[in-house]
């Protein structure tokens, strides 16, 4: 027993000596790949602490009616309600006035209730005028809209600095006067279309680079190699361009009067030009030539990497040509299968330019969405949301295909 003890605490010793004799080299690991770290925080993890933060973020009316949220307090959320919370509204909406500021939190209601921002610059611009009180006939004589509880209610709900507003409106939520949820009315339930519609693309686009990626990754492996690099060329060219160019090249072709029409009408395939531009099938396949090198290039380094042996070996052994294939030869590329088809299906989630380019109304993504909050009506917490969104499902997709598969065979090359 004693012997036994011995050798433990020799064995315990030798791991905190080989440890410690480790720590050098450790520490220089981490040195060298501190940059890297540190680019990563701030080009990638920084980003998304901030999508996610802008997501929920509602400072607007807990900055410019801070007394109004106050009063509203001790409000019974059924009526109108009294002289102290219309008083607190005039007094927030005065120094919203001078200051500026009345247009930003209407901006935020009007998210919620359509013409609230007209509504509050003229509520600000009549209590600047007003001297004293009483307020609230005032208030209830200029707008009836401040007759409605519902209006309170929502001005109330925003009093909290997190809302919940933008992430539930993407994907067609929103909040109750009672505060639970219900679904948005139909005209408004845009966005869940809009998400089906992207996923729907993506998948196209990884499933016809599959079916043209992997026929020429199986070549790549058998040709000569003169023959080889030249297509190895030809697969990599197009990443030596800008996707702008490449997309742009596709308007050419894919026009009325493009390259395309023209073949068919020469060779009398068709008896008048195909609408190609502006269309799904005009959508799908630009964004298929754009991303097939990213389907083909993680299976070819997996096939190169397969002895050709193996098939030869099989067919010796009786089994036939597609049989050796399918059941020696295909099985091995898996891993470059799955990390193909999940970059390319990534990577078209978010594509913006060739859509907007190519596709017509009905075949905008979601990005395409977020541009549009952003640039255009500056509501960057939708943007942000939608944004979520799309994290969330990517994320689900790649951990879906993780346990598919399982992560030992999730390979790059």
């Amino acid at each position: 027993m004693t012997d036994i003890k011995a050798v433990d605490i020799d064995r315990i010793r030798t791991f905190v000596a080989v440890r410690r004799a480790a720590r050098p080299a450790r520490r220089a690991a981490f040195a060298l790949a501190l940059p890297l770290v540190a680019f990563l925080a701030l080009a990638f993890v920084a980003p998304i602490l901030y999508l996610l933060v802008t997501a929920v973020d509602n400072p607007e009316t807990q900055t410019v009616l801070p007394h109004t949220l106050e009063a509203l307090d001790s409000w019974d959320g059924k009526s109108t309600p009294d002289e102290l919370v219309f008083a607190a509204l005039a007094d927030d909406l005065k120094l919203a006035n001078s200051e500026r500021t009345a247009a930003l939190v209407g901006k935020r209601l009007n998210y919620e209730i359509s013409g609230m921002r007209s509504k509050m610059l003229s509520a600000a611009r009549m209590a600047a005028a007003l001297e004293a009180g009483p307020y609230r006939d005032k208030f209830l004589q200029d707008d009836p809209i401040w007759v409605d509880p519902n209006t309170w209610a929502v001005i109330k709900r925003n009093g909290a600095g997190l809302t919940p507003y933008y992430l539930l409106t993407a994907v067609d939520l929103k909040q109750s006067p009672g505060g639970g949820l219900e679904r948005v009315a139909p005209d408004q339930a845009v966005f869940l279309t809009i998400l089906g519609r992207t996923l729907l693309v993506a998948g196209m686009v990884t499933a016809f680079t599959l079916l043209l990626g992997y026929p020429v990754a199986y070549v790549l492996t058998i040709a000569p190699k003169a023959i080889a690099g030249i297509m190895m060329l030809m697969v990599l060219l197009p990443l030596w361009t800008s996707l702008l160019v490449r997309t742009t090249a596709w308007v050419v072709l894919l026009q009325s009067d493009g390259v395309i029409n023209s073949i068919l009408l020469t060779l009398h395939l068709t008896a008048e030009k195909v609408q190609l531009i502006f269309t799904r099938v005009g959508t799908v396949t630009a964004m298929t030539h754009i991303q097939l090198p990213f389907t083909i290039l993680p299976i070819y380094s997996v096939m190169r990497s397969i002895q050709p042996t193996q098939l030869r070996a099989a067919r010796s052994l009786g089994a036939g040509p597609t049989s050796a294939f399918w059941r020696i030869y295909a099985p091995q590329t898996v891993p470059g299968v799955v990390a193909g088809c999940l970059m390319t299906f990534i990577l078209s989630l978010g594509y913006y330019i060739t859509p907007a380019l190519v596709g017509g109304p009905q075949d905008q993504m979601v990005s395409n969405f977020i541009s549009t909050y952003i640039n255009r009506d500056l509501n960057w917490g939708l943007a942000a949301a939608l944004g979520v969104v799309l994290l969330i499902v990517t994320l689900a997709i790649y951990g879906l295909f993780l346990r598919l598969v399982g992560a030992d065979k999730f390979k790059l090359g």
